[in-house]
């Protein structure tokens, strides 16, 4: 099964409160504290997410009585693939396909194209969603994705 990390997970929750709390009201500065309650979780995991989004430069923080965190970009400005990248590092399927060199097989191998073009595709379809298209509230009905079947 292919899937995120739950510090990923979290890290896009915390970034969408973060968006929220932006959209509400320009220039807003949340604290951890208050960004551990709102995302309704731990406070030690927000702070160590807070930390990698800040290395990032998703975010900025903010020192003092009235510091914290809020974006360092507009969320329409800000990906999935972003956060994505600044918790797992290179979106990557395979070891190939995020660094070259990184296999014995590679010189005769007969996939790493494919599994090239299958990174390609999913890091596109991440970058193009946006920290603001997380917060739209979404359709009623059921979206079914469509795949290109090859003929």
């Amino acid at each position: 099964m292919l899937r995120v990390s739950k510090l990923t997970d979290y890290a896009t929750v915390v970034m969408t409160v973060l968006a929220a709390a932006d959209s509400s009201q320009s220039d807003s500065v949340l604290s951890a504290q208050d960004l551990a309650a709102r995302a309704r979780l731990e406070l030690p995991t927000v702070s160590k997410l807070l930390k990698q989004l800040a290395h990032a430069q998703l975010v900025e923080s903010f020192r003092g009585v009235n510091g914290g965190y809020r974006l360092a970009r507009t969320p329409e400005r800000i990906s999935i693939a972003e956060i994505v990248t600044a918790m797992e590092g290179p979106i990557g399927m395979t070891e190939c396909s995020a660094h070259a060199g990184m296999c014995d097989h590679e010189p005769h191998c007969g996939v790493r194209v494919n599994w090239q073009r299958i990174n390609q595709a999913i890091a596109a379809a991440l970058a193009g969603v946006s920290l603001a298209d997380m917060l739209k509230t979404p359709p009623r009905r059921n979206v079914t994705i469509p795949l290109r079947v090859a003929s």
